[in-house]
């Protein structure tokens, strides 16, 4: 009966020890606090928890609480993403995030990073510059190569030669060794009997 007892005070204190499991904030990007001099196009968070296919928001404000997010939130897993409009004011953004990984609460907070604008913002146009050709450096240079390829190939070529003389030393050597054991063994007999 005691053990009975024992097993059963055993099993509850088991089941009811399980840690919850809740999803936590693991990194944001970009990371909370940061001062950017390049604007971001896209603001991620990531969980410790996978998130469910719909439900999830994630939101950035401008300086003057203005939406600047391009609304494409994008699950991946663990992680969150929304695209961004082009940044053109400095000063402090806000990123609010809910994040709903199924069986937990949501996890829902916020974070701030701070984005120093240029004075002004231009699109760079690429405009071409003229290059000088070195064509006399490249000849020369593969010229040389060109050299070190017939050098090479006709060093190989003589490493054949010798190999093919050397092989057929060999095989004449091994010809008269045969010729003189045929000769020795078909060589009559001289002993009297």
């Amino acid at each position: 009966m005691k053990l009975r007892v024992i097993a059963a005070t055993f099993a509850l204190a088991l089941s009811i020890s399980t840690p919850a499991h809740a999803n936590t904030l693991v990194s944001t990007s970009p990371t909370s606090g940061s001062v950017l001099v390049a604007a971001p196009n896209a603001v991620s968070v990531v969980g410790t928890s996978s998130l469910q296919a719909d439900g999830n928001q994630l939101s950035v404000v401008d300086p003057k609480g203005n939406a600047i997010d391009d609304g494409s939130v994008t699950v991946a897993d663990t992680s969150l993403v929304v695209g961004l409009k082009p940044l053109t004011t400095a000063g402090v953004y806000t990123v609010s995030y809910t994040l709903l990984a199924s069986g937990e609460d949501p996890l829902q907070g916020s974070f701030t990073f701070v984005y120093n604008a240029p004075a002004a913002i231009s699109s760079a146009t690429p405009t071409p510059s003229p290059t000088s050709s070195h064509t006399a450096g490249k000849t020369a240079s593969s010229h040389g190569a060109a050299i070190f390829v017939v050098v090479i190939f006709l060093l190989g070529c003589a490493v054949l030669l010798f190999l093919i003389w050397y092989a057929r030393a060999l095989w004449r050597q091994g010809q008269k060794r045969k010729r003189k054991s045929t000769k020795k063994k078909s060589a009559p007999s001289t002993r009297e009997e």
